[in-house]
């Protein structure tokens, strides 16, 4: 068991928490962070990344969360490969509890914990991640120029994943279990107006499809839930889009949390109804969910702990 004092703790990596680091440990804060269960979080299952910035030419998700870590290395951010497991933000110092039995003391935290996709749990569907299964249209859509894909899920999230596939895709499935889709009067009357996208009813994703070499999607085994027939669907892409859940169980006693369990922050800001706990990235954003948007809230939640712990100070 080791003991950790710091001025910052950042619970989570990726964008949110590696850019929240880079910024802590310039304003020489020195911070430390806790890189949690996934080390660069879900942005590590992407393949080709083209949207951001910087880039010219397209760099994998694996090496940009590589990169940032590194620099969040070479600028004395302290990194710990473990994962928070209890909070107590009733006092301060904030004094936190890893899986590992590390302690950690804090005068400020900054939680990156982000969201994870809930997926289908198929173990064919975890041999394709990243090679032809993803949970995000947006990011991984335009490598699907002219081919066809399938969305799975009927809520809103899969409406708008199905309809914003249309830009790129020659024809869009959308699988859903039931015989009418949960999305809201508007996003279905567009889905069931758009030439591109098919509707295959009262089915479900048996397994995944695909080859070895190289390893990719070729289609999907679907079952009919009312008549357990079973068919193939020939696809290049399967995206599932069954909805997202915050990873905030181990702050939900302590911070204000959505209806959805997203973390609320102050208008503008990153703030928490706990003075000195901010939080970025995913984790507070059920909306957007990009690796521009998190880097964003990471930078904002530094500095806003820099400028609390400066008032306390003062």
């Amino acid at each position: 068991m080791a003991e950790y004092k710091t001025k910052v703790l950042i619970i989570g990596s990726g964008p949110a928490g590696y850019t929240a680091g880079i910024y802590a440990a310039r304003a020489g804060l020195n911070p430390v962070l806790v890189s949690g269960p996934q080390i660069g979080g879900q942005l590590t299952m992407t393949t080709d990344i083209e949207n951001f910035p910087g880039f010219a030419e397209p760099i994998s998700g694996p090496q940009l969360m590589e990169n940032m870590r590194t620099q969040a290395q070479n600028v004395g951010v302290r990194m710990v490969d473990d994962k928070i497991t209890e909070v107590d933000f009733n006092t301060r110092p904030f004094v936190c509890s890893s899986e590992n039995g590390n302690e950690f003391t804090a005068d400020t935290v900054i939680v990156s914990t982000g969201s994870s996709a809930r997926w289908l749990n198929l173990p064919s569907e975890k041999k394709y991640i990243g090679f032809g299964v993803s949970a995000c249209a947006t990011c991984d859509g335009f490598f699907y120029r002219g081919k066809n894909v399938a969305v799975v899920g009927g809520g809103n999230t899969a409406a708008e994943e199905a309809l914003y596939l249309t830009g790129f895709a020659a024809k869009v499935y959308l699988i859903h279990r039931r015989d009418a889709l949960r999305a809201d009067a508007v996003m279905q009357k567009r889905v069931k107006e758009n030439p591109k996208i098919e509707i295959v009813w009262d089915s479900v994703v048996d397994e995944v499809l695909g080859s070895e070499q190289p390893l990719g999607v070729n289609g999907v085994k679907i079952r009919n839930v009312k008549t357990d027939a079973v068919s193939e669907l020939m696809i290049d892409g399967l995206f599932v889009a069954i909805g997202h859940h915050p990873n905030t169980e181990v702050f939900k006693n302590f911070l204000k949390l959505d209806d959805n369990g997203y973390i609320m922050t102050a208008p503008n800001g990153t703030a928490t109804n706990i003075a000195g706990v901010f939080a970025a990235g995913d984790v507070q954003d059920a909306k957007f969910r990009q690796a521009i948007t998190s880097a964003a809230s990471g930078a904002m939640a530094a500095m806003e702990a820099e400028k609390f712990l400066q008032m306390q100070n003062s």
